[in-house]
C-alpha cells in the first residue's frame, strides 16, 4: 500500500456517484432540467461497477430521472404504474428496424409527457432484460443514427459506433432539442459529458502512473 494513502482513504466512498472519495466526480456534474422523464434500467452487474458506471452520472445530471436496478420488471409496481399512466407516452431506447429514428421523427404527442427508458448495461445483458421484462420490451423503441466514436477509452465497445449510457443520453437530448420537445441551452449540453470525460481522464492517468512504476517500463 502506498505510504501516502491511509486505509480509511480506500474505504471511503461518495454515496452520490458511488466512486471512491479520492476519485469522486460530483464536482463536474451539471444538472439539466428536462420535460422528458428518464427511467434508467440498470442491470445488477452494472450497479457493481463503481469506478466506470456512466448510468449514475446520467441520473445525477438529470433531476427528472430515476434508476431501477434489476432484470425482471414484469411485476414491478412502480414501473408498471409509469407505463400504464395514460398521461405518459413511454418509449425504450433500443436500436432496431422498427425503431423511431429521432434524427427524422418526433415523439411529441399533445398533452402527453414523454418517458424514455434507457437500459444501462452491456449489450448481452440488455438483451436479457428485454427478453425477460415483457412490459418494457413491448414499448415502442426509439433510436438515432450518428457518426460519433465513443470517448470511453478505458472500456472496449462491441463496435466502433457503440456509445456509453451518458453519451447516448446526450444524443437523445440534442435530438429532443431539435424537435422542440426540450429547450436546453447549448452551454448545458456542451458540459453534460464533463464528469464522464474527467472519469476517463482519471482512469487513464491511473493506468499510466501504474505503468511508470512497473520495473518493465523503467529506463535503465
Amino acid at each position: 500500500m502506498p505510504k501516502n494513502i491511509e486505509p480509511t482513504d480506500i474505504r471511503e466512498k461518495c454515496y452520490e456517484c458511488y466512486r471512491p472519495k479520492k476519485s469522486c466526480m460530483c464536482e463536474y456534474i451539471q444538472k439539466i432540467d428536462t420535460n422528458t422523464r428518464f427511467i434508467i434500467i440498470m442491470h445488477p452487474k452494472e450497479f457493481k461497477k463503481t469506478k466506470n458506471n456512466t448510468g449514475r452520472f446520467t441520473h445525477q445530471s438529470l433531476p427528472n430521472s430515476k434508476i431501477y436496478i434489476g432484470i425482471d420488471f414484469n411485476n414491478d409496481n412502480e414501473i408498471n404504474s409509469i407505463i400504464n399512466d395514460k398521461n405518459n407516452s413511454c418509449y425504450v431506447l433500443y436500436p432496431g428496424d422498427d425503431s423511431i429514428k429521432l434524427n427524422h421523427q418526433t415523439i411529441q404527442k399533445e398533452n402527453k409527457r414523454n418517458v424514455i427508458f434507457i437500459i444501462d448495461s452491456t449489450w448481452p445483458c440488455s438483451n436479457k432484460i428485454l427478453a425477460v421484462s415483457k412490459n418494457i420490451s413491448a414499448l415502442p423503441k426509439v433510436s438515432f443514427v450518428h457518426d460519433k466514436s465513443s470517448a470511453y477509452k478505458i472500456k472496449t465497445q462491441p463496435n466502433k459506433y457503440c456509445l456509453s449510457t451518458m453519451e447516448s443520453t446526450l444524443c437523445i437530448l440534442e435530438l429532443l432539442n431539435k424537435h422542440k420537445i426540450e429547450n436546453i441551452e447549448q452551454k448545458a449540453l456542451d458540459g453534460f459529458l464533463l464528469p464522464f470525460e474527467k472519469m476517463v481522464e482519471y482512469q487513464i492517468d491511473c493506468v499510466l502512473s501504474s505503468d511508470s512504476k512497473n520495473p518493465r517500463f523503467l529506463k535503465r
